[in-house]
């Protein structure tokens, strides 16, 4: 019985000891909140995903700075917390919703702003806009570190209009701001935003770009083993300079290869995949072979709000192998008409012509492209590249009317057939109609053409493929099986009779 009651005894006394623990904690835990500021990833309202979301191109400048000196961890929480106000207030703008408006303006601005909102609202007139890029110059930062004064320059802005639910004009702008922000409760809030008179630019011109794309002979390139997922663990240098040999061998200077945005990191780049496709450029060099890279592979989304992604993803792609000796140049995104039901053509060519601005802004010298599905779709941006590229499987005896219309469309304007090829397939799937014959007479007819009328091309494509993923051609088997047999080379290794009509009108051989 003693035992019992020294038991109960013990347990009240620890549970004593806990409660006042707990309480203590509480106390602590309130008194650090109130000194220090809510912890932003616990109470932010529309989540801690922004930065994943909004990327602009943010570049500083201090000198001059009047007041305490900034040091790098405030300047960062400062530019996190200016970038992220803006990403609220577009976000605000286009779904008449003011969430997060609270943790990023101070209660004169935000009331400004959701007055703003209501008269959009009741005049049925949404915006869809994004920045991509600002320049802030910290002109003030406070003793205390609550007060902060920049001016943002140059910041480049587009917008979509609509009005009762219809698209009225998409249009980009520079202009640029005084800025005033407090900090409250740890958060950096914007008090004031005045538009000012953008300073004096220089706009820097593109370089005359020297290429000469009559002389391409190409292919479009996929390892055996791992087609369209060639990079990361799969990434196979011995396979890759192999197969650049024999490119090379059949008389071929060119390869096209792609860029898949996902598999890569979006906006965040692999390290490891950026240092493969460079490896891959370097091979491609010891084998006398030029590089076509293709962004952009598995992309669809052209949303406004998903410029900045890539942009950043771009521009650490073309800054990264820009100088390198192989790379041919640029091929935006491949068949990207094929979006224009889905994604509507003018988000897509939106995203297309911005693009493009983009690559030649910060790569003066190499020539860009879009590899276009349709022949038709090749005069959409003619002015935006340096040379038109198309796409064609189709009977060979249309193909020159195809190419004589698109030539009066373009003008002058150099042009490349950028995929053509037949499936050697034949089975239940296509009622044993195909061969490896008819592959090979295929090409032959289309190969006649392109002589007629000088047109560079890149066949599609080295090998047959064992298998080919969903997200291609989708998983009707009717349409995966003739995918897997459009190559020159079969999959046991085999040269098919294709091979030799290549080799044959390349180097004039039949090896």
């Amino acid at each position: 019985m003693m035992a019992r009651k020294n038991l109960y005894r013990s347990l009240l006394l620890l549970s004593f000891l806990a409660l006042n623990a707990g309480i203590i904690y509480g106390l602590a835990a309130a008194w650090s909140f109130l000194n220090t500021g809510a912890d932003k990833s616990s109470i932010l309202h529309i989540g801690g995903a922004i930065e994943k979301a909004y990327q602009p191109k943010i570049v500083w400048t201090t000198n001059g700075q009047r007041g305490r000196k900034i040091s790098q961890q405030a300047l960062t929480e400062l530019e996190k917390d200016y970038i992220n106000a803006w990403y609220v207030k577009n976000i605000a703008l286009s779904t008449f919703d003011v969430l997060g408006i609270e943790d990023y303006y101070t209660e004169d601005a935000r009331e400004h702003l959701k007055q703003l909102i209501k008269n959009n609202l009741d005049n049925q007139v949404r915006i869809e806009a994004t920045t991509l890029s600002h320049h802030p110059r910290l002109e003030f930062y406070s003793l205390d570190g609550k007060l902060a004064v920049l001016t943002d320059n140059h910041v480049v802005q587009v917008e979509k209009i609509f009005a009762n639910g219809q698209f009225l004009q998409q249009q980009k702008s520079t202009h640029s701001y005084q800025v005033i922000l407090m900090l409250e409760d740890g958060f950096w809030r914007v008090r004031q935003m005045v538009k000012i008179q953008n300073p004096p630019e220089v706009q820097a011109q593109r370089e005359e770009v020297s290429f000469n794309v009559n002389s391409l002979k190409g292919i479009n390139y996929y390892p055996k083993d791992n087609p369209w997922d060639m990079f990361g663990k799969n990434f196979d240098i011995e396979a890759i300079n192999a197969d650049f040999e024999t490119i090379s061998s059949l008389g071929l200077n060119s390869v096209r290869v792609f860029v898949p945005y996902e598999t890569f990191g979006a906006a965040s780049l692999k390290t490891e995949y950026l240092d493969q496709l460079e490896e891959l450029l370097n091979l491609a060099q010891q084998n006398n072979l030029k590089v076509l890279v293709t962004l952009f592979d598995f992309y669809g989304n052209y949303e406004l709000m998903d410029w900045t992604l890539t942009h950043r993803h771009a521009e650490t792609v073309v800054s990264r192998l820009q100088n390198h000796e192989a790379l041919l140049g640029w091929d935006l995104k491949n068949e990207p008409d094929l979006d224009f039901d889905s994604r509507g053509k003018e988000n897509v060519l939106g995203w297309l012509s911005e693009m493009a601005q983009l690559i030649k802004k910060k790569d003066s010298i190499h020539p860009i492209t879009i590899g276009w599905f349709a022949p038709e779709a090749a005069i959409n941006l003619v002015e935006q590249v340096d040379f038109v590229s198309f796409h064609y499987y189709e009977e060979p005896k249309n193909l020159k009317e195809r190419v004589a219309a698109l030539k009066e469309a373009i003008g002058e304007k150099p042009m490349v057939l950028e995929e053509y090829g037949k499936s050697s397939y034949s089975g239940i799937w296509n009622l044993f109609s195909n061969s490896k014959e008819a592959q090979a007479n295929y090409l032959s007819e289309i190969q006649i053409v392109l002589e007629e009328e000088q047109l560079p091309s890149f066949i599609w494509t080295l090998h047959d493929f064992e298998t080919v993923p969903t997200q291609v051609v989708g998983r009707k088997p009717w349409r995966k099986a003739p995918q897997k047999h459009f190559g020159l080379i079969d999959l046991n290794g085999e040269k098919k009779p294709a091979y030799h009509t290549i080799i044959k009108k390349e180097k004039g051989t039949t090896n």
